[in-house]
């Protein structure tokens, strides 16, 4: 059964997107910047397996399986419209992926594919919208496979963009439910002390957007948390 808290926010999602998702890609191409760059940087191994926290539409999924035709594709929402729209992308383009309905949060991979595991995990532009967004990026750390990566992109501090800009992009993004995590550096770096990962940050336009890269150890270690 779903907790309280995870309801209320697939309902949110599901009554955000019920009509967005007709136009969400179209739409957000102009302002979710950096995505497809993560992608051509996942360097996903050969049959390697992927997993997409906040998968949408599957857009991004459809370009790791461009990218990466013999990639293993997964991909979860908490929306259940969203994953509607993703499924019938799937469908459209002939792409095999597993799609499920689950918090990012709070998931059971296992359960949800048949697999712990995964070579690669991304986030793209999801972290702003998901309030236990520390504990995503954990969940997400915790399936990724020795050796393996986690990729993020979302919004940034925007610290070099001029304060009336960033103020109004705040408070734009906030109709939205999206809220940029100022302080993702410091939990990155907070849970790759805990594994013993390494860490790759860095942001682009001028603070608009995030980037970051989180290589797990190559031999998995019992986390300390």
């Amino acid at each position: 059964m779903a907790m309280p808290e995870t309801a209320g926010h697939a309902s949110l999602m599901d009554g955000v997107y019920r009509r967005q998702r007709h136009i969400y890609d179209l739409t957000r191409k102009y302002y979710l910047l950096g995505r497809d760059g993560l992608i051509t940087g996942l360097n996903v191994p050969e049959g390697g397996a992927v997993l997409e926290l906040g998968c949408g539409t599957g857009r991004n999924l459809a370009l790791v399986s461009d990218h990466y035709p013999k990639a293993r594709l997964f991909g979860l929402d908490i929306s259940q419209e969203m994953l509607v729209t993703a499924r019938r992308r799937m469908e459209r383009d002939g792409i095999d992926a597993r799609l499920a309905q689950a918090d990012a949060s709070s998931f059971d991979a296992e359960a949800l594919f048949g697999q712990t595991r995964f070579d690669r995990v991304f986030i793209s532009y999801s972290l702003s919208m998901i309030p236990p967004w520390r504990e995503t990026i954990a969940a997400g750390l915790d399936c990724v496979a020795p050796g393996g990566s986690l990729h993020i992109v979302d919004f940034g501090r925007q610290e070099r963009l001029p304060g009336w800009f960033r103020a109004g992009l705040r408070r734009w993004l906030s109709a939205f439910h999206v809220t940029p995590r100022d302080s993702l550096r410091e939990a990155l770096e907070s849970e790759c002390e805990k594994r013993g990962a390494s860490l790759r940050f860095d942001s682009s336009f001028r603070g608009y957007a995030a980037q970051a890269i989180v290589e797990m150890p190559a031999v998995h270690d019992t986390p300390l948390r």
